[in-house]
């Protein structure tokens, strides 16, 4: 039995025993995970899930994709040029279930993406403390002491005339 799982924004048709390389998820090498957002499952399509199904699968490894240069280069004269490489960061995964029903009753962990855990980690972790309301000081009630106006140099001049 076959099913349509989506995770990192892919979707994916899978079967027991496939390897898949998904975008990266918080496991380890070993851990069981289970994705729960599935779109179809046999025959049965979702409106937009089907709902109770899942698909079990085992982490083989954290692995990184081939890497992509990427060249800019302007034309003309003082132009300018760059090249940049990036390696995506992947899950090998070896599937080794597909449940139609009864998704809810096993033990594994539910499969999140690196954002997604991120986001799960700063619910769980407690809200900073408020900052005390600063008290007001003595002296700024009290008006400054003004300094004495100096003489304009205009009537300066006159007094001289």
């Amino acid at each position: 039995m076959f099913a349509v799982l989506k995770t990192g924004g892919k979707q994916y048709r899978v079967q027991a025993g496939d390897v898949l390389r998904v975008e990266k998820l918080a496991a380890n090498a070993g851990d069981k995970v289970q994705f729960n957002e599935i779109l179809m499952v046999g025959s049965t399509v979702g409106a937009p899930l089907v709902a109770g199904a899942a698909v079990q699968a085992e982490v083989i490894d954290q692995i990184k994709a081939d890497k992509v240069i990427t060249f800019v280069k302007r034309r003309r004269k003082h132009s300018s040029q760059r090249t940049r490489g990036h390696r995506q960061q992947l899950t090998l995964l070896r599937v080794t279930d597909v449940l139609e029903k009864g998704a809810e009753k096993s033990g594994v962990k539910e499969a999140l993406g690196m954002r997604a855990a991120g986001a799960a980690v700063a619910a769980e972790a407690p809200a900073p403390k408020a900052k005390k309301a600063a008290k007001p000081k003595a002296d700024a009630a009290e008006p400054a002491a003004k300094k004495p106006a100096r003489a304009k140099k205009a009537a300066a001049a006159s007094d001289e005339a």
